[in-house]
C-alpha cells in the first residue's frame, strides 16, 4: 500500500468524524469564496461607473462615506470644465428610488446636449430633448425588467416619465437604471444647483493622472477617483467589505483549525498502539509527523473544494434577487479562489500541529504499552 493510500485509509476509518470536520470547514470556505467574488463584483461596478459616459476619472466631494451623499456645486462643473486639459466635465447626479420591484433603482440626472455629446449607444428611440422635463431613458436592462418600449410611461419617485430611449451603455448599474434630465432630478431629490459627481475626460495629449492631481489642488472640497484602489476617497463600501473578508477568513481559520485539531488529536488517541507498531517496524519521527500533516492537508484540501464550489453556487444564488442583479455581476478571479486554498492550508497546519507533536513523542514502548 502505498504512503497516500494509507493516508486516505486512515480518514475513510472514520468517515463520521471526517465528514463533520469537513463539511465545518467546507461552510468557512463558502462564506470566504462568496464574499470574495461579491467583493470582485462590486468593484468592478464601481470601476464601470469611474469611467461613465467615456470619463477618464471621477470627481466628488471630499471624505464622503458614500458617493450616494456626495454633493457638489454645479458652479464646480463648469470651473472644472474650463481648466486647461480638460476635453469635457459632466455633472451627474445619481438618485435612488423604488421603480417596479427594484428598491434600488438608479436615476442619472443628466443634461440633454451632455448625453448627446457622450453618444450613448441606442438599442431604439433617440436621446433626450433638450428643455423637455417629462422624458427618460432607460437602460436595457431596466427596460426589460419593466417591461417597458418606445413611447410608454414609467413612474419614478411618483412622477410619470415617457420613454424615448433605450441604450446599451455595457455598465451593469447605468444598463439597470435610466437618464432623465439634471434639473428634473435635481428636483426629485430636493437638491437644486447640485450634483452627485463629475466626470471628467481630458484631452487628447494631456496626461489624466496630472489633470486629477491639479483638480483636487484648485479645489479642495473636492477628491478624484481613477481606479478602484482610490475609490475609498469617496465611498468606504469597499473598504468595509474588504476588511470583512479578512475578518472572515481569520475566522475561517480559527474556527477550522480547532475542528481539524479535534480530529487529529482524536485520530492520535485511538491509533497510539498503531503508532507504536509503526515505530518498531522502522517507521521514523519524520514519517509519522509526514503522515499526520498529510491526513490533515488532504481533508482540509479536500474541504476548500467543496468549499469552493458551495461558494459559487451561493453567489449565483444572490443573483436570484433582482435588486442585487442591477449592481452585481460576480467576478470569479483566481485570487478568491488562491484565498480559500490559502485557508484551508493554514488550517491544517495549524490544526495538526498538536496532534504530529504529540505522535512524534511516542516512543514505540510507550505507544505499544497504552490502553
Amino acid at each position: 500500500m502505498s504512503f497516500v493510500a494509507f493516508i486516505v485509509k486512515n480518514l475513510v476509518r472514520q468517515r463520521v468524524r471526517t465528514t463533520l470536520t469537513t463539511l465545518g470547514i467546507s461552510l468557512g470556505i463558502t462564506t470566504v469564496v462568496a464574499l470574495g467574488v461579491i467583493t470582485d463584483g462590486l468593484k468592478a461596478s464601481s470601476a464601470e461607473l469611474i469611467t461613465f459616459a467615456g470619463a477618464d476619472f471621477m470627481v466628488a466631494q471630499k471624505g464622503a462615506s458614500d458617493l450616494s451623499f456626495s454633493t457638489v456645486p454645479e458652479v464646480e462643473v463648469q470651473a472644472i470644465g474650463r481648466l486647461d486639459g480638460v476635453e469635457r466635465a459632466e455633472g451627474v447626479l445619481l438618485y435612488f428610488s423604488r421603480v417596479g420591484s427594484n428598491p434600488f433603482f438608479v436615476t442619472f440626472g443628466r443634461d440633454a446636449e451632455a448625453i448627446a455629446e457622450s453618444d450613448p449607444p441606442l438599442v431604439a428611440g433617440r436621446p433626450l430633448t433638450p428643455g423637455v422635463p417629462g422624458e427618460v431613458m432607460l437602460g436595457d436592462r431596466a427596460a426589460s425588467q419593466l417591461d417597458a418600449e418606445i413611447g410608454d410611461t414609467v413612474t419614478i419617485e411618483r412622477r410619470q416619465f415617457t420613454v424615448v430611449g433605450i441604450y446599451d451603455s455595457g455598465n451593469l448599474l447605468e444598463d439597470g437604471g435610466a437618464y432623465a434630465p439634471l434639473a428634473t432630478v435635481q428636483e426629485m431629490a430636493s437638491k437644486p444647483g447640485t450634483v452627485t459627481a463629475i466626470f471628467v475626460s481630458a484631452l487628447a495629449g494631456a496626461d489624466p493622472k496630472a489633470l486629477a492631481q491639479a483638480i483636487q489642488d484648485e479645489f479642495p472640497t473636492l477628491t478624484t477617483v481613477s481606479s478602484v484602489s482610490e475609490y475609498g476617497r469617496v465611498d468606504q463600501g469597499l473598504e468595509v467589505l474588504d476588511a470583512a473578508n479578512i475578518a472572515i477568513s481569520v475566522l475561517a481559520v480559527g474556527i477550522g483549525a480547532i475542528g481539524v485539531m479535534n480530529t487529529m488529536v482524536m485520530s492520535v488517541f485511538e491509533r497510539t498502539r498503531e503508532i507504536g507498531i509503526l515505530r518498531a517496524v522502522g517507521w521514523s519521527g519524520g514519517r509519522i509527523l509526514r503522515m499526520i500533516l498529510g491526513e490533515s492537508l488532504l481533508l482540509c484540501v479536500f474541504a476548500a473544494g467543496v468549499g469552493a464550489a458551495l461558494g459559487v453556487l451561493a453567489s449565483r444564488a444572490v443573483l436570484l434577487i433582482s435588486a442585487v442583479a442591477n449592481w452585481l455581476e460576480p467576478q470569479y478571479s483566481v485570487e478568491v479562489f488562491a484565498r480559500a486554498l490559502v485557508v484551508a492550508v493554514v488550517v491544517a497546519l495549524v490544526g495538526a500541529l498538536y496532534p504530529a507533536f504529540r505522535a512524534v513523542r511516542l516512543t514505540p514502548m510507550d505507544a505499544l504499552r497504552y490502553e
